[in-house]
């Protein structure tokens, strides 16, 4: 499965501190668990990934909105 597709699986994602002194993410969907541990520099990496993908996501929605929005059906001119 790539990340562009769509799946019909929900999941529950948790993410936390362990006793450790790791940050867990913990993934459970139809009874399948998968808990990831990293170290803080690590989750501050991931972290930094998602706000990346996050501000990515919205230029591209603001784009398909501002597209959306330009369409009228009335020819342009």
């Amino acid at each position: 499965m790539g990340i562009n597709k769509q799946s019909d699986i929900a999941a529950n994602l948790q993410i936390g501190p362990t006793t450790d002194g790791m940050v867990r993410i913990y993934v459970e969907a139809d009874g399948f668990e998968l808990p990831l541990d990293f170290d803080p520099e690590e989750a501050e990496e991931i972290a930094e990934e998602l706000r990346a993908a996050a501000d990515a996501a919205r230029r591209i929605g603001d784009s398909a909105a501002g597209k959306a929005k330009g369409k009228t059906g009335k020819p342009r001119g």
